[in-house]
């Protein structure tokens, strides 16, 4: 697998580790700290010509705009968006029913491999 993959959270640790995982699966991490810098930077990809082929973005972050306010964004600029939510909250209502929201698929925090590879492979599998 490869392209270029948006990955959004807010804690500079996970992103750290989330990018070393996408790395080793072949794709090219951006990684950004919070939902309005994720649709700026899918935004300018688009316009650059450099679109991502896939964006993973945190559900909650602190103070700033989260996940599902992002997705609502990037919907408008991408209806055919490929989004995965993240969460180490399992309770939250939006991930056991992310297809309203937008999303194509969930991964819970912290990452496994395994979880992370095959939620990408289904996203990416799915027909437009």
């Amino acid at each position: 697998m490869t392209g270029r993959v948006l990955f959004m959270d807010d804690e500079e640790t996970i992103c750290m580790v989330a990018s070393a995982l996408l790395q080793r699966l072949g794709f090219t991490p951006v990684t950004v700290p919070d939902g309005a810098t994720a649709v700026a930077a899918y935004e300018e990809a688009i316009k650059y010509g450099e679109p991502f082929k896939l964006v993973i973005m945190d559900l909650t972050v602190p103070g700033g705009m989260g996940g599902k306010e992002a997705m609502e964004h990037l919907l408008k600029i991408d209806p055919r968006v490929r989004a995965i939510v993240s969460s180490g909250y399992s309770s939250d209502p939006v991930l056991s029913s992310y297809r309203a929201h937008g999303f194509r698929g969930v991964v819970p925090k912290p990452y496994k491999l395994t979880d992370l590879l095959r939620t990408i492979r289904a996203v990416l599998e799915e027909k437009a």
